[in-house]
């Protein structure tokens, strides 16, 4: 349960004092009753809200999927350039749906988001070993060399990457899966048996895989099956 106007603010429907005098003008509906008070409490999870007769999606749980595209920062806001969470509406970002991990600027593909931040948490919890894969773009023949070396584990600058799945797609393709998530990982990885990457794009993430029928840019919310598999990744029970 959650007092009306704290409900609104949350939701990102505008300040405490705008909301109220919304509520107070009669423009915010509860389950098709308008409602004056703004302390009147409201079970968020059931109750139908609706703002100048347009219905309000008052879910303060999110799940969405993203098929990230070049050029955006994985992250919450950003003063100087744009961020992924430009592409969804502002709600979104207003009841905390947030980005789990980070995929570089350049880098496309998968990328989650969540309000739960204890799924946050345990997803890229070290503990966890949920994989996460990609494909990528290399400027030299991939041999089966790389593949060993990856499999062994790679000695990087300032931390020992665990063993790794390489498999070679195509000369300069290959399909990487790996259990961490540090800064520039799997080009670093690359770089360190004498590769760079061109081209990266992450195909999944634990049991989600990236919908193919998604264009690039687009998101969607999780179907209860891949929302279901994301918290059995976490070793959490679904709330």
């Amino acid at each position: 349960m959650m007092r009306l106007d704290r409900w609104l603010v949350t939701l990102g429907v505008g300040s405490r004092s705008q909301v109220q005098k919304l509520i107070r003008q009669g423009a915010v509906t509860v389950n098709g009753v308008a409602e004056r008070d703004p302390a009147a409490s409201c079970d968020t999870d059931t109750a139908q809200l609706a703002l100048n007769r347009q219905p309000l999606d008052g879910r303060l749980m999110r799940h969405v999927m993203l098929h990230k595209p070049a050029g955006l920062l994985t992250a919450a806001r950003d003063k100087k350039q744009p961020t992924v969470m430009d592409l969804l509406p502002e709600s979104y970002a207003a009841i905390g749906c947030m980005p789990v991990g980070r995929l570089d600027k350049d880098t496309t593909g998968l990328l989650f988001l969540t309000c739960d931040g204890e799924l946050n948490h345990r997803l890229l919890s070290p503990t966890r070993h949920v994989d996460k894969t990609y494909l990528a773009q290399v400027d030299a023949p991939l041999t089966p060399a790389d593949v060993e070396a990856f499999a062994q584990g790679l000695h990087l600058s300032d931390f020992d990457a665990k063993p790794a799945l390489l498999e070679i797609v195509a000369p300069t393709t290959g399909r990487v899966t790996v259990q961490e998530g540090k800064f520039h990982q799997v080009k670093r990885m690359f770089a360190a048996v004498g590769k760079e990457v061109t081209a990266l794009h992450r195909e999944s993430f634990g049991s989600l895989m990236l919908d193919p029928e998604l264009p690039e840019g687009q998101w969607r919310e999780l179907t209860d099956d891949e929302l279901r598999g994301l918290y059995a990744d976490a070793q959490m029970e679904e709330p």
